[in-house]
């Protein structure tokens, strides 16, 4: 319940911030600080501050203008405070992060009279590992593990790359730069970052003798005491994947806000989705395989090292075959000649189900690569307590020091193939949807390559345990979180629960003060060349200095009606891809600016995150309803998994996600309160077709035009 105290601190600060940055308050915004604070504040919990209730999350769509972000840290962070939980926000752009980094919460430090600290929480990959710059100085190529692998991987850079480690050196040492890769002013190629950075199994923590000036963990200490943590939703993810805590703070410990929380069901997805390249592995294995001699001599000196060293060639040995097998396996089930890779392909398997010869291969594949890992694992455990000077394992420290990185790069691989063909084999529960599988044929730096994959249609599942069920609580907010106007999509996608909280918040603006137009010359898409000339001819009858978006579903119709284009109207014409996406911004600006039309081709990114305000977008196109067909190979399971069921997957996926698509296309042109302009649909089906009026009926209010004629409301 939230207590009187509790509501009189939120409503102080939200009194001062709205004097100190001079705002109006908004009825959104104060509708969305009071549901925010009451789902928080609700929260029970035992004696240990365990949570005990669960009614903890919070859904809120907030259109733009609401002002979210100043809404949801000021009724996050007091009850997070007073409850002694981190407030952890996560986004999904590197836009939203930084203006909530460098804009909002500055903004609110300096008006709202709430005392916090804040930081930004990144990977391990994004910070330099001083142990890796020293061996660099040193000359890191006469390290022999990094001579096996990174030599072969890699390009050597040769006096660029020691011209570089000379300049990060002296920066890091001088205190002028923390060791992150974003903050360097010019951009690091990856395959020098490689060189320098390290990941979790790597990393040797507190045995490290350089641990005191770890960039990662200097950047640690700081989030161990921020009570604000800004982070991303691959973060987020990554970190509850290994068990929540590592980079993070602990999950129960933690009040989530997800800004964009749109976006995080397709991130949840990519995230446990698993690979396997055969010929990457082979040609790993096979480097092992070469340097067993040198591994024997520097590591043989430990008897259980020894021992673990003498099963490798028997455990390669049983390997290698079956990935041969596996191989031949692939192109016979894709009904592909042997050493066909000249163009990328998938094949699918029908409802995911693998045949059964792949899947007693890929059962065979598990046993061999969880032994292989467990070797390793137990290989990098003595490595690592070898570099403490309280153990005594047998191994001096400089002979252990340079074969733990090798080591833990092989466990690492191990337990992604084991993963993989763990994932390839298991049968799926009838009553749930079934994984993706596939095989991917393409060409890697000339040479035919075999991908194996496997991925959840569905991350549901997976998110209600590792996310809703350890968290303390939890905000997730966005612009579009509903599709067709409720929120069951996002609900069956993101395993959000029905007893959580819902709202739809009202928006500041006035959509009437925009046009939703569906003119005559819009025809059905489905007679393609006919629907490219209608395009071309609504383009030459524009105004010509009028600010327009034209959004397309497909490059190619893009291309086609750009060079349809008379000559004089396509030098107006900015198209995606021919500049990039700042500078063709900048450029269309400029022409308003100067009092000329500007006309901008874009494709779905340009649907989502654009921010034009005013006179830079007056025109919103939307050449065709923005449906995706489920062809890739996670969408085309589902479909199949949703149509044996007795479900429409078009009713089911199509249309809902073309609904959050045609809503956040609609969004790039009221930005601010004054904003008005037109959005036109040169799309006919969404009169003709039954679904239409439900994709209407779930855009905002605006002013209807059909055919001319404009509609009462």
């Amino acid at each position: 319940m939230l207590d009187e105290a509790l509501k009189g601190d939120i409503q102080t600060a939200y009194r001062r911030v709205l004097e100190g940055l001079e705002l109006t308050p908004r009825y959104g915004q104060r509708l969305m600080i009071a549901e925010i604070a009451r789902t928080l504040a609700g929260i029970e919990a035992d004696d240990s501050g365990k949570r005990v209730s669960d009614e903890h999350v919070c859904v809120l769509e907030a259109g733009t203008g609401t002002g979210k972000t100043l809404a949801y840290l000021l009724a996050a962070l007091p009850v997070a405070q007073a409850r002694g939980k981190r407030l952890v926000i996560s986004t999904a752009t590197v836009a939203l992060q930084e203006q909530v980094l460098h804009q909002d919460l500055p903004a609110l430090k300096a008006h709202s009279g709430l005392s916090f600290d804040y930081a930004l929480a990144k990977g391990r990959g994004r910070y330099l590992c001083v142990a890796n710059l020293e061996k660099a100085l040193d000359g890191a190529e006469e390290n022999p593990t990094l001579s096996m692998f990174e030599q072969a991987m890699e390009s050597r850079d040769g006096d660029d790359f020691h011209a570089l480690v000379k300049e990060l050196a002296e920066a890091y040492g001088s205190g002028r730069w923390a060791g992150d890769r974003d903050s360097w002013p010019e951009t690091i190629a990856d395959p020098q970052w490689r060189r320098l950075t390290t990941d979790h199994r790597q990393c040797t923590n507190r045995r490290c003798g350089h641990f005191n000036a770890c960039a990662f963990f200097r950047a640690r200490r700081h989030l161990d005491s921020a009570d604000i943590v800004v982070a991303n939703h691959d973060l987020v993810l990554a970190d509850l994947s290994l068990g929540g805590g590592m980079v993070l703070p602990k999950p129960a410990d933690c009040i989530y806000v997800f800004d964009e929380g749109h976006h995080l069901p397709d991130k949840a997805v990519e995230h446990f989705t698993h690979r396997f390249a055969v010929n990457g592995a082979l040609r790993w294995l096979r480097t092992l395989k070469k340097s067993l001699t040198e591994l024997n001599a520097a590591l043989a000196v430990q008897p259980t090292l020894a021992r673990l060293l003498a099963g490798f060639p028997e455990a390669i040995a049983a390997i290698e075959p079956r990935l041969g097998e596996v191989m031949a396996l692939g192109h016979q089930l894709a009904e592909l000649p042997q050493g066909s890779g000249d163009e990328s392909r998938h094949h699918r398997f029908e409802m995911g189900r693998a045949p059964l010869s792949l899947r007693e291969q890929a059962s065979a594949l598990v046993v061999v690569f969880a032994s292989l890992a467990r070797n390793l694992e137990s290989m990098a455990d003595i490595l690592r307590e070898s570099l403490d000077p309280d153990k005594h394992t047998g191994l001096p420290k400089e002979q252990a020091e340079p074969w733990l990185p090798l080591i833990a790069l092989l466990h690492g691989r191990a337990l992604e193939a084991h993963a993989l063909w763990l994932a390839m084999s298991e049968e799926d529960d009838p009553a749930e949807p079934p994984r993706a599988r596939w095989l991917t044929f393409e060409p890697v730096a000339g040479e035919p390559e075999l991908v194996y994959s496997a991925s959840p249609v569905s991350a549901a599942h997976t998110l209600a345990r590792t996310l809703w069920g350890s968290c303390y609580g939890a905000v997730v907010t966005s612009a579009t979180l509903t599709a067709l106007g409720r929120f069951e999509r996002l609900q069956e996608r993101a395993g959000l629960a029905n007893r959580y909280r819902y709202q739809r918040l009202p928006s500041p603006f006035d959509y009437s003060r925009a046009v939703l137009s569906v003119p005559r010359e819009a025809v059905d898409p489905g007679n393609r060349e006919a629907h490219e000339r209608a395009i071309v001819d609504f383009v030459a009858a524009l105004d010509s200095r009028e600010a327009v978006l034209m959004l397309f579903s497909s490059r190619a119709q893009l291309r086609a009606v750009e060079k349809a284009l008379p000559k004089t109207l396509g030098e107006r014409v900015l198209a995606q891809d021919r500049l990039p996406k700042r500078e063709l911004i900048e450029r269309h600006r400029a022409r308003v600016d100067a009092g000329q039309g500007s006309i901008i081709f874009g494709l779905a990114s340009f649907a989502e995150g654009i921010d034009l305000p005013g006179d830079y977008l007056t025109h919103v196109v939307i050449t065709r309803l923005p449906f995706s067909v489920p062809d890739d190979p996670v969408g085309a399971t589902l479909a199949e998994w949703i149509e044996s069921r007795g479900g429409n997957p078009f009713m089911r996926i199509s249309v809902p996600d073309a609904s959050i698509k045609l809503v956040q296309a609609c969004g790039r042109l009221i930005r601010k309160e004054q904003d008005s302009g037109r959005i036109t649909l040169l799309d006919r089906r969404v009169l003709t077709r039954r679904y239409g009026r439900a994709l209407l009926d779930a855009l905002p209010p605006f002013s209807r035009e059909i055919d001319g004629v404009a509609q009462l409301p």
